[in-house]
């Protein structure tokens, strides 16, 4: 089996709004939300969220892992998001953030449906989230810092596939961020 996973773990110290990212409302549900039923709506199989920083209410229906090293970076967050799987048996992940509310069901489905050691999904040639993460690469992942799988990649461009995908990669940083998104046109 293999599941989804939504990192939701990080403090979001580039956000200037007057709480969390992830609790700021965004045409009338969560950041955080966004993703998580996004993932939940692909139907590829059970949906895990690693929370961290701030405490989130989300879609029913998705496994909530707290992280305590949130802190320490988000190679941390996936280490931990792999541990689970691996207690769980999945035999791949497909990782995507919580601040990226345009990636819809579609990528998530797209990506979860390779077979390839790394899979990332491309929006406009251009390498964004989700990524789906074998098995046999889970062991070469960064277990400190921020880059996540981005390394392995480097490292070993054979094993990855590129998978184009519909949507709006754009994440949400900052204040001014998710004043485009509100003014914007494109919904997530």
């Amino acid at each position: 089996m293999s599941g989804l996973v939504v990192l939701a773990a990080g403090g979001g110290s580039r956000f200037t709004g007057g709480s969390h990212k992830l609790l700021t409302t965004l045409r009338g549900r969560t950041l955080a939300s966004w993703a998580v039923s996004s993932a939940l709506a692909a139907g590829c199989g059970p949906v895990l969220v690693v929370t961290g920083a701030a405490r989130l209410r989300l879609p029913a229906g998705a496994l909530v892992v707290h992280h305590d090293r949130w802190a320490d970076g988000q190679a941390t967050t996936l280490a931990r998001a792999v541990q689970v799987a691996r207690d769980l048996g999945w035999r791949a992940v497909t990782v995507g953030l919580a601040d990226q509310p345009g990636i819809g069901p579609e990528a998530w489905r797209a990506v979860s449906a390779s077979t390839a050691p790394i899979a990332v999904a491309t929006y406009g040639g251009r390498r964004r989230n989700p990524v789906r993460l074998g098995r046999e690469v889970w062991d070469d992942l960064d277990t400190v810092g921020d880059e996540g799988a981005r390394s392995v990649m480097r490292v070993r461009p054979d094993l990855v596939q590129e998978v184009p995908c519909p949507g709006n990669p754009a994440d949400i940083d900052t204040s001014e961020d998710l004043a485009r998104w509100i003014w914007s046109t494109i919904s997530p």
